[in-house]
């Protein structure tokens, strides 16, 4: 339904900062005026002072703040939505208003950022956030309905090979914590936490690296638990272009595309999902031990547990990698893999597979630059 409000400047929103005047946008584009509410917020009003006059789309998302309910939203828009915040363009126009500092605009509900299209450009962080609308999006895709359990819609959707990958490559936002994949018993095997991955395996990789620097000279010890760990940048690679992204010798079939999507598509679909950002231990394990079995074929047992605890090393760090690029805010020097990252979900997903360092894209002809766009 469409509303017709105030059009208002970044200033006027940003004037509205004390705690008894908060003002605050969503998507960078709705403001809502929360100086009555504040006082009634479960979380308490010390959550939402710091954010007087500023954007809360990354913190309303963010599950390890706090859980916001579809409910939060709609009561957002209910009973405290005041206006639009302008685009430059039309904060020009405001400016060059001198007979009125605010014009009136009609947006219809669905005029929102479309995050189902590539673009040029990585969109700003905070459109990532924005919730799809589920309802329009099966009606206008015809893929999957986010409403009911997804890897069933895969296997009995009759898609086509290139309808499938076109459409999982094409992100959606559950808005809620994580869509459901099984929908039964079988749903709380498909997430992970973050945490889990150092719980797990630091004391198992910090065991497997003492028996190797203990039995054998430290020079030969941390040599080749270097060299596991920058083989391990590789089987990252590998892993991810040639496994994960195995796309284009996907078979014409829905099991493949099941099998695909249960593997990395879900990713894909739902790339803001936290808990189907880190491998499940089980999947770890299966993926790990045909390089298990290889490293302990070519070398003697001590270097064998000196190199392999290098590489594991490397997988922990790009586990946890993947998981910070996708929900924490990085300092400077890291906000680049952040966007590199983020660009291979938005921009060309045919591009862009390492995680913790693009080096093997330069290497193989990969990297995303400003040259290689994916088209819708």
């Amino acid at each position: 339904m469409s509303r017709s409000l105030p059009l208002m400047s970044a200033a006027e929103v940003a004037k509205h900062n004390t705690k008894k005047d908060i003002w605050v946008t969503l998507y960078q584009r709705k403001v809502y005026d929360v100086s009555n509410f504040i006082g009634e917020h479960p979380g308490g009003a010390d959550i939402i002072l710091p954010y007087a006059g500023k954007d809360i789309t990354g913190i309303m998302a963010d599950v390890v703040s706090h859980v916001h309910s579809e409910s939060a939203y709609e009561m957002l828009d209910d009973d405290m939505l005041v206006g639009y915040l302008a685009t430059s363009k039309e904060e020009k126009n405001l400016l060059q208003n001198k007979n009125n500092t605010r014009v009136d605009v009609t947006l219809s509900d669905d005029e929102n950022f479309d995050m189902y299209e590539f673009h040029d450009h990585l969109p700003a962080l905070e459109k990532l956030w924005i919730k799809t609308d589920f309802s329009e999006d099966a009606k206008k895709h015809k893929f999957l309905d986010l409403n009911k359990p997804l890897l069933m819609q895969v296997l009995r959707g009759n898609f086509t090979k290139e309808f499938y990958l076109d459409q999982v490559h094409r992100p959606r936002h559950y808005g809620k914590g994580s869509a459901p994949l099984f929908g039964n018993f079988l749903e709380p095997l498909s997430k992970t936490p973050w945490w889990v991955i150092p719980i797990i395996w630091i004391p198992c990789n910090f065991a497997l690296f003492y028996v190797g620097f203990s039995n054998q000279s430290p020079i030969t010890a941390l040599s080749l638990w270097v060299l596991g760990l920058f083989v391990w940048t590789f089987v990252e690679y590998f892993l991810h272009r040639c496994i994960f992204h195995m796309d284009k010798l996907l078979p014409e079939s829905s099991i493949a595309f099941t099998i695909h999507f249960l593997l990395h598509g879900v990713h894909h679909y739902l790339p803001m999902d936290p808990y189907r950002l880190v491998m499940p231990p089980t999947l770890f394990l299966i993926l790990a031990f045909p390089f298990y079995k290889l490293v302990f074929a070519i070398f003697p047992f001590y270097q064998a547990c000196s190199a392999f605890s290098g590489g594991t090393l490397g997988y922990i760090i790009y586990d946890i990698t993947h998981y910070v690029i996708h929900h924490t805010k990085l300092p400077q020097f890291l906000q680049e893999l952040k966007t590199y990252h983020l660009e291979h979900h938005y921009k060309n997903y045919d591009l862009g597979y390492g995680v913790t360092s693009r080096f093997w894209d330069v290497v193989f002809g990969t990297e995303i630059t400003e040259t290689y766009q994916k088209t819708a």
